[in-house]
């Protein structure tokens, strides 16, 4: 039977912080276009993050440092123009917020109103306080994320696990506990002992959403290209590959090509 669109019901930050209360897991992908979108809207995700890592699987990058604010809106643009269900999130991309807070408020507001997304999402803790507290208070709601930040790669200069000393745990607790004080409606977790996760989800009262953190997080996301194994170079332990895409797409090529060079392709049937 199918849903007719006045029936869906759209997710909101409320019905977020209802699944936590109620401990229901939330389930959250990434997605960078229009027809992905649709796909993953329709089978039921919870939140779409429109992540920077479109710099790593849609333009080749290395880092997630290059991308700009307007390719973040064009890909935000088309996945909400896909989404009926979905809450929409976006990542705010490096040098867009960092060490000012009006650029930042810029960011968010041109974000929302070009793309029509639901919210945005920003890598830090004390450090963007002040970006954090302008942006909620213009009402743009805020996705917050701690331990493995990649827009710090070069900070750390590493993607290992984050926060295995006993300071920065500490630090990663008291940052969490004040994204939650400024407003944030929930926060992304990224490779962190599971143990250190399970502390931060008992002791703040809004979503934790990991990303290898371990299963005691209230929520989990993946980059789709890597659980569909699109990209077939990045296996990190944390990874769940739920389909083997990448060589499906390549069979299908290769015998289309077959196809064309053989001249069976198209048949009397395929033609007008």
């Amino acid at each position: 039977m199918s849903i007719h669109k006045s029936e869906i019901k759209k997710i909101t930050t409320h019905q977020l912080q209802a699944m936590k209360d109620r401990g229901e897991k939330i389930s959250m992908l990434t997605a960078y276009d229009y027809s992905m979108a649709s796909l993953v809207d329709e089978a039921g995700i919870d939140i779409i993050l429109v992540g920077d890592s479109a710099s790593n699987v849609m333009a080749g990058h290395e880092t997630t440092l290059p991308i700009t604010l307007d390719q973040m809106i064009y890909h935000a643009s088309s996945v909400v123009r896909a989404v009926k269900r979905a809450f929409v999130a976006v990542d705010i991309p490096f040098g867009s917020y960092q060490g000012n807070s009006s650029e930042a408020l810029r960011s968010a507001i041109r974000i929302m109103k070009e793309s029509g997304a639901h919210s945005v999402k920003m890598e830090g803790g004390a450090e963007i306080k002040e970006s954090v507290t302008r942006i909620l208070s213009a009402g743009v709601p805020v996705m917050g994320h701690l331990g493995l930040t990649p827009q710090s790669i070069y900070k750390f200069g590493t993607y290992s696990v984050r926060a295995k000393e006993e300071d920065e745990a500490d630090k990663l607790i008291e940052d969490a506990k004040l994204l939650e004080a400024c407003g944030c409606y929930a926060i992304v977790l990224e490779k962190i002992p599971a143990e250190l996760a399970k502390r931060v989800s008992e002791e703040i009262n809004i979503p934790t959403i990991g990303i290898g953190a371990g299963p005691h997080v209230d929520g989990q996301v993946l980059v789709i290209h890597d659980m569909l194994g699109i990209t077939t170079e990045f296996k990190p332990r944390f990874l769940r590959q739920y389909a083997d895409l990448g060589t499906t797409i390549k069979n299908a090529v290769t015998n289309y090509v077959k196809d064309v060079k053989a001249k069976d392709f198209p048949n009397d049937k395929e033609s007008y």
